[in-house]
């Protein structure tokens, strides 16, 4: 009787532990489809952080640009005048 009664409780044992180990399973997969969607959210916001900063870099430098040509015309502009205010 105590054989049948043990092997009855090690088999719902092991019926528990496999259910456990399904649950772990699918947890476990979550987690990992969790973490892939956070990794590429980043990624995406990386890519956009940087394509961002690439367009006001090139703002940046077609300012600057502007402004040197602005200054250069200005500057001969002054040359040009200068010996004829002489």
């Amino acid at each position: 009787m105590r054989k049948i009664i043990l092997a009855a409780a090690v088999a719902g044992a092991a019926l528990t532990l496999g259910a456990c180990s399904e649950k772990t399973e699918d947890a476990t997969s979550e987690a990992a489809d969790s973490a892939m969607a956070d990794t590429e959210t980043n990624v995406e916001a990386a890519g956009d952080a940087v394509q961002d900063a690439a367009a006001d870099a090139g703002a940046a430098v077609e300012d600057a640009t502007d402004t040197a040509e602005v200054a250069a015309d200005n500057a001969a502009a002054d040359a040009t005048a200068t010996p004829a205010a002489q």
